[in-house]
């Protein structure tokens, strides 16, 4: 039968078949797109009585996955029946008139003669004949449109045979070959579990790393590109070492949810002793009362404002009882932001700073030039700079992540050792960022030079010493976290100091 032009051309011969090696069998669902079934159904409503409809309202109706298939299946059913066609054909020709039926009818009955003499067609060796044009059309909907490749299935409902590399080349038209032998490398690395792509932007390489996702509690499995980017096969986030996976991600979470402006509430505002209603206080004196319950308290205690007799402006009253609930609270509240601000402004810090250090790098690059015509060094010798630079920002982005990894280590010897190391590596890189902002006339003073290279060597060889630590001790499950980890170690004895 035809349809569009383009849709129902002479290409293969009827009794063709090509025989199919694959014994995959795998099941799937298609994905089905409406054009003329509107998204949003609009129904007319009767008006009752008076009341006007708001210029803003509309009807509509909602359709549940079930109510969409069974759309497909009348649409199916009924140019089964019209046609006199199977249903998997019917099928084909629906999709490829994107489910206007009105539009496939209408062109079937102006050409209803389809299959003249010597129309080609094609069968995989399940027996489910289509015209090569047809089968054609859905490779297309299925390589551009789904982006599959080396799973698609036989189109017949309900079959699940896969169609074979040998098949597909035979089938695949000229201009989706390139896409479809994309697919198929891209299928590969995706497949494989030791195999991921570089997430850096137009990079097409693959890494392969044997590091599997049940040992991601006891390792921090750092890659780098040959681009040079540096990510985690874990996860593929940018490198994040010390921290594992798991504490990344709930670092990242709480960093951006609203799990912290609560707690700013909780710290700066309090609660009604009687109604629990949120307060925050707006004048200098401490006798408050609730708006809505005027149950009248002192602010600094929460006990009851009875209780203070003529203390009306300074409570020095601490143990009352019908306080003290309220200001464990209280105290609990200021003191997990306290803490948690504490490692996220220095987190944050770093990772400003490591942003700076890529802005400082472009200016110094020209420094760099002008060094060189300056002071008669070769291009070579002022490179100093160009390693000073990446170690700043190696180790920023180390330093960045120490303050997400201590946030959640419960204290004990081993977390003191961490901070001795954490502390050295962030002296080294401060000073060394103060040498790599010095201006030109500085730089080119071979002492300075000498620093900044012994700096630069020291940060490196810092940075080794804090990551090596951190790597050993969690590999042997020493760390204890304060928050659950899946596979997580218990304590350990000490770790040694390098």
């Amino acid at each position: 039968m035809d349809s569009d032009d383009d849709f129902m051309s002479t290409v293969s011969s009827e009794d063709d078949m090509l025989p199919d090696d694959s014994d995959n069998d795998m099941s799937g669902d298609d994905d089905f797109a409406f054009d003329d079934e509107p998204d949003v159904y609009i129904d007319s409503q009767k008006e009752t009585g008076h009341k006007k409809k708001a210029a803003y309202d509309i009807s509509f109706k909602v359709y549940e996955p079930g109510d969409i298939t069974k759309q497909q299946d009348d649409l199916i059913n009924e140019v089964n029946m019209i046609l006199d066609i199977s249903k998997e054909e019917a099928a084909i020709l629906l999709r490829h008139f994107r489910w206007n039926k009105e539009r496939l009818i209408e062109d079937y009955m102006d050409r209803p003669v389809q299959d003249e003499p010597g129309l080609q067609t094609f069968a995989l060796k399940c027996g489910h004949r289509y015209c090569v044009d047809c089968y054609r059309h859905y490779l297309s909907q299925k390589i551009l449109g789904e982006g599959e490749a080396a799973r698609i299935q036989c189109p017949a409902e309900g079959c699940n045979l896969i169609i074979d590399a040998r098949s597909l080349d035979l089938l695949v038209t000229q201009d989706l070959t390139e896409r479809y032998h994309e697919l198929l490398h891209r299928t590969y690395v995706e497949d494989k579990e030791t195999l991921k792509w570089c997430p850096a932007p137009d990079c097409e390489n693959a890494i392969e790393c044997a590091v599997k996702k049940k040992d991601l509690d006891r390792v921090v499995p750092t890659v780098s590109c040959l681009c040079g980017h540096r990510f985690c096969f874990g996860c593929a986030l940018n490198d994040h070492q010390p921290a594992p996976c798991e504490l990344v991600k709930k670092w990242l979470k709480k960093c951006a949810d609203d799990s912290e402006t609560a707690n700013w509430i909780s710290a700066n505002t309090k609660e009604c002793p009687k109604c629990n209603s949120t307060i925050e206080k707006n004048g200098g004196c401490n006798h408050m009362t609730c708006r809505k319950c005027k149950h009248e308290f002192c602010w600094m205690c929460m006990g009851l404002w009875s209780e203070h007799g003529t203390s009306w402006y300074n409570c020095n009253r601490y143990e009352e009882k019908s306080g003290v609930e309220a200001r464990d609270a209280q105290a609990r509240s200021r003191v997990s932001l306290e803490r948690y601000l504490h490692y996220y402004n220095r987190y944050a810090n770093h990772e400003q700073s490591a942003r700076l250090d890529k802005d400082i790098y472009t200016k110094t690059e020209r420094k760099m030039v002008q060094l060189q015509k300056e002071s008669g060094m070769s291009w070579i010798e002022v490179q100093y700079l160009n390693s000073a630079s990446q170690a700043l920002q190696t180790c920023r982005q180390t330093l960045m992540w120490t303050y997400a990894f201590a946030f959640y280590l419960a204290r004990n010897n081993l977390t003191e050792i961490f901070e001795d190391n954490q502390k050295d590596l962030e002296m080294a890189v401060e000073a060394l960022s103060e040498m790599f902002e010095r201006p030109i006339t500085e730089l080119a003073d071979s002492k300075l030079k000498v620093e900044i290279m012994d700096k630069t060597s020291y940060c490196n060889k810092r940075r080794v010493i804090l990551l090596e630590d951190t790597a050993q001790n969690l590999a042997e499950g020493r760390w204890t976290f304060n928050v659950e980890m899946t596979g997580s170690g218990a304590n350990g004895g000490p770790s040694s100091r390098r």
